[in-house]
């Protein structure tokens, strides 16, 4: 703001053309940030959405005073500054919504006031009532700003300060509008205060807008830190409960020969999507031994709260001689009745060394694939449908004999994620046809090893686990 000081010496204005082209250019940006504002859509729950929203809106606000400024600055700063009609309004109605910036000037010699028309707007005040002397226009204040207006007055009058700040009003019609005051004093030719002179702005809107940013910002951040905690609890939920044995194990069965055994957990894309996804294998106290898959809907500590339960429970009736497809029946019936509902896929493989069958139960689940001498295929299901989906449902189970040399694969159905280019049976397909290089593998951990070589790349939108298993000679 110029001072009434130095009105001897004004300033230059500006080139016509040069202020012309900013406007312009502000009034497009405008329009520009102004249609991301209204395409952006927020949701509720959604604080990224709401944060970026608030942002817009902040843009928008200072934009328009922007332009509200160049334009000012184009007609050389005069006294009275008028607004310039904006394309959208501000939420609130009214002719005195468009009206941001006015001009007051009061003269202590004469106790003359003079206040431009946008400042009554400002106000809400009619200008039949007349402008407010300066020792009354404090009455307009919030009590705790009293304070503050009294004291950047007796400064600006006595010591020549200008004013820089802002205040809160409450108008005639009990609306609460956020002024910025800028003032200076105006000298007589002896260097008294003859008067002082302000603008004062209405930057409710523009404050408004810049509290939905923080509190966007800061609601981001809780749910930010809150999703960082909860990916962290899952984490060592997951690592607490999947099998403590990483790579390899190998079950010793005798004469029968030794059944060699190999998995792995391959994570989202994301990484931060961690699911409900497990695998285990164990020797059973009859000899034979547990192979398992299997999968819950859902992420976070809630997924894998709910497989640990799963699979403690799958553990337990296995070490209690269940077979595969009663057992089945049991964990349907847990997740039935469980605390969070929630839908899950398994298959359920006990294996017996001494017949070298296996019986084996799904539920939704995709088949284990068999590789035999260069050639792989999926074995035929039995009755099974998701866990938690049916009440009472029953599972069928299977057999199936094995001989020495023959590959089972188990895996979760993430590990051959469906597209609109590739279906679950191209998924099937990519395993299948790794049969002749899983015959030349020496081990189990070599087939998983292929597994990853082959799906391990993959962009994948969820977590996935494979399970192989060998039989020895």
């Amino acid at each position: 703001m110029p001072s009434h000081l130095f009105a001897d010496r004004p300033a230059q204005p500006p080139e016509p053309g040069s202020v012309d082209a900013l406007i312009s250019q502000t009034r497009r940006l405008r329009g520009e940030v102004d249609a991301v504002r209204r395409d952006t859509v927020v949701d509720d729950d959604d604080a990224q959405g709401r944060w970026q929203r608030a942002l817009c809106d902040l843009a928008v606000h200072h934009l328009d005073d922007l332009r509200e400024h160049l334009g000012q600055l184009k007609e050389g700063l005069p006294p009275a500054v008028e607004t310039i009609e904006l394309p959208q309004a501000p939420p609130e109605a009214g002719p005195e919504a468009q009206t941001r910036v006015g001009s007051a000037e009061w003269n202590l010699l004469t106790d003359e006031v003079s206040w431009s028309d946008e400042l009554f707007q400002i106000f809400g005040r009619s200008p039949e009532a007349g402008a407010l002397p300066l020792d009354e226009l404090g009455s307009t204040l919030f009590s705790e700003d009293q304070p503050l207006l009294t004291a950047w007055v007796t400064a600006c009058l006595v010591d020549g300060k200008a004013i820089d700040g802002e205040f809160r009003i409450v108008r005639a019609d009990g609306r609460v509008r956020t002024l910025h005051m800028r003032g200076e004093p105006v000298l007589d030719s002896d260097g008294c205060t003859a008067s002082m002179w302000a603008v004062m702005r209405d930057v409710s809107e523009l404050r408004r807008s810049q509290r939905a940013v923080r509190e966007s910002r800061d609601s981001l951040q809780r749910q930010r830190e809150i999703a960082q905690t909860e990916h962290r609890l899952a984490v060592e939920l997951q690592e607490a409960v999947l099998p403590p044995w990483r790579g390899s194990l190998r079950f010793p069965h005798g004469n029968a020969g030794t059944l060699d055994v190999a998995a792995h957990y391959l994570p989202s894309a994301t990484s931060a999507l961690i699911g409900g996804d497990w695998y285990d294998a164990l020797e059973l106290p009859d000899g034979r031994s547990l192979l398992t898959v299997g999968d819950l809907t859902g992420h976070g500590v809630t997924a894998t709260s709910g497989m640990a339960m799963m699979l403690g429970a799958l553990r337990g009736m296995a070490m209690a001689g269940i077979e595969p497809g009663p057992l089945m029946g049991w964990l349907n019936q847990l997740l039935e009745t469980s605390v969070q509902p929630a839908l899950g896929s398994a298959v359920c493989c006990r294996y017996d060394p001494a017949r070298r069958v296996l019986s084996w139960a799904q539920a939704g689940h995709p088949a284990p694939l068999l590789f035999r001498r260069g050639t792989g295929r999926s074995l035929v299901p039995p009755e099974g449908v998701l866990l938690g989906a049916t009440s009472g449902a029953s599972y069928g189970q299977a057999e199936e004999r094995l001989e020495a040399g023959d590959v089972l694969v188990l895996h979760t159905d993430g590990l051959t994620p469906r597209s609109i280019e590739f279906s679950r049976a191209d998924g099937t397909e990519r395993l299948l046809a790794l049969a002749p290089r899983f015959s030349a593998a020496r081990s189990a951990q070599d087939c998983v090893r292929m597994v990853i070589e082959e799906f391990g790349e993959t962009e994948r939108e969820d977590d996935a686990c494979v399970l192989v298993a060998r039989v020895g000679e």
